[in-house]
C-alpha cells in the first residue's frame, strides 16, 4: 500500500539553510533511594538553590523526579558536554541526599499512586482538571528542541517528522518496567502517557494558522488548560521559538541524547532543503506504527512510512539514515550517528538492557543498580 501524501511545499527561498539549525535537549530523571532503589520523593533538597548551578535544573510534575535542560547548540560535542555536565550535577545532588539519579521513562521499584505532585498551582490545577490521570505520572521523556525560522517552517519540519515518530519512539524505547512487572513492551511510557486527550501523533497541518486554530479549539474544549497542555509528539513549543519534538523515553546515556538531537536535526534539515512534500500515512496507520514501536521497540517489526507495511525496525532505521544522510554529512554528525546505531543494534535499546539486567538473577533492584551506574556520564 502507498500512503498518502500532502502538497504543502516549503517556501523556495526556504530550500536551503546557511549553516547548522540549532538544538536543545531537555531531561527528566527519577530520583530513587540510595539503599533500596525506591522512589525518592527529593527533588526539592536536591534542586535547592538550583538558580546558583551553571546549568539548568528543574523539578517537574512529581516529587521523585528532576529535569536538566542544555542550552541552544549548533554542535553535538558542545550539547553532548552540556549534557553531560547537567547529569553529573544532578547525581552530585542526590548524593548528598541519599538518593541517586535514574535515567529511565518509567521507574522499576516503588512507584505510589497517586503521584505526590510537586507543590505548583499549576501542577494542583491539573490534578484537579485532568482527575486520575495525574495519578500515575511517574514518567520520563527526552525532548528534542530545534530552531527555525517561523511557523510555517516548523509545521512544515513537523509534517516531515510525523510519519518518522514511531522509528523515533522505538530507537528511544527505555521503560519496559511498571509496578514492579515487565509490561511486555518496551515504551510502556508512551502507553502510559497516551491516556491524555492531547497526546499522541499530531494531525497533518497545512499551515501554521491552521495548527494555531486547532490548538485553540482544544483549549477552548476544556482537554488543555493552555497551549502549554498540548503534549502531541511534536509541537510547536509554547515557551521557546523552537520546533519541539517530545516522543522519546529518556536516553539512558548522554551519547543516545545527542543520537536522538541529531536524527531530529537532520530529518529537520532535510525537509527544508529538499522541500518535498512530506509523506502523510493516515492516522489510522499511524497509530498502529506507535503502538508497534512501543510494543517491539528497534527489535520487532515497525510499519514502513513509505509503504505501510510491515518490515524489521532495523530496516526503517536504514531507509532513515539513507534520506538524511547529506544533512548528516553537512552537519559532521554522519559517522557520529552511524556508530551510536550500529551500537544500539548490537546491544540493544534500553528497553533491551534493562531486560538484560534483570534475567541475569531475576531481580528488580539489580535493573535498578544497573539503571543508576548507566545513567552517569564516563
Amino acid at each position: 500500500m502507498q500512503v498518502g501524501s500532502r502538497t504543502q511545499t516549503v517556501p523556495a527561498q526556504r530550500r536551503s539553510i546557511d549553516g547548522l539549525l540549532t538544538v536543545g535537549v531537555e531531561e527528566e530523571f527519577v530520583l530513587v533511594e540510595a539503599s533500596s532503589g525506591h522512589l525518592a520523593n527529593r527533588a526539592n533538597e536536591v534542586l535547592a538553590g538550583a538558580d546558583r548551578f551553571e546549568v539548568d535544573l528543574q523539578p517537574e510534575i512529581a516529587q521523585y523526579q528532576v529535569e536538566s535542560a542544555s542550552g541552544i547548540c549548533t554542535d553535538m560535542a558542545v550539547l553532548r558536554e552540556q549534557l553531560t555536565t547537567a547529569r553529573r550535577a544532578l547525581i552530585e545532588r542526590a548524593a548528598r541526599h541519599d538518593a541517586r539519579l535514574a535515567a529511565t521513562g518509567t521507574p522499576v521499584l516503588g512507584l505510589t499512586m497517586p503521584t505526590p505532585l510537586t507543590d505548583s498551582p499549576r501542577y494542583h490545577r491539573m490534578a484537579q482538571e485532568m482527575g486520575a490521570l495525574t495519578n500515575d505520572l511517574a514518567i520520563c521523556g527526552c525532548h528534542v528542541h530545534v530552531g527555525l525560522p517561523d511557523d510555517e517552517s516548523k509545521i512544515f519540519v513537523s509534517n516531515h517528522l510525523r510519519p518518522w515518530l514511531p522509528t523515533l519512539l522505538a530507537l528511544g524505547a527505555n521503560s519496559p518496567y511498571w509496578l514492579y512487572g515487565d509490561t511486555g513492551y518496551a515504551s510502556w511510557r508512551y502507553v502510559v502517557w497516551n491516556r491524555w486527550p492531547t497526546s499522541g501523533a499530531p494531525p497533518h497541518f497545512d499551515s501554521a494558522a491552521e495548527y494555531y486554530a486547532a490548538r485553540e479549539e482544544i483549549v477552548a474544549s476544556g482537554a488543555a488548560m493552555d497551549a502549554g497542555m498540548l503534549y502531541w509528539d511534536v509541537r510547536l513549543s509554547a515557551r521557546h521559538p523552537t520546533l519541539e519534538l517530545r516522543v522519546s523515553d529518556v536516553a539512558p546515556t548522554v551519547e543516545e541524547a545527542v543520537l536522538m538531537a541529531a536524527l531530529v536535526r537532520g530529518i529537520a534539515a532535510t525537509a527544508l532543503t529538499s522541500g518535498a512534500a512530506p509523506v502523510n500515512p493516515p492516522p489510522h496507520l499511524l497509530k498502529v506504527a506507535m503502538w508497534r514501536a512501543a510494543r517491539d521497540g528497534l527489535e520487532g517489526f515497525g510499519i514502513d512510512p513509505v509503504t505501510g507495511a510491515p518490515t524489521p525496525a532495523s530496516s526503517i532505521v536504514a531507509s532513515l539514515l539513507r534520506w538524511i544522510r547529506p544533512a548528516l554529512e553537512f552537519s559532521g554528525d554522519h559517522e557520529m550517528v552511524t556508530t551510536a546505531i550500529d551500537r544500539l543494534l548490537l546491544d540493544g535499546t534500553g528497553a533491551v538492557r534493562q531486560r538484560r539486567a534483570f534475567a541475569r538473577r531475576g531481580r528488580m533492584d539489580d535493573v535498578v543498580r544497573f539503571l543508576v551506574a548507566q545513567t552517569s556520564p564516563v
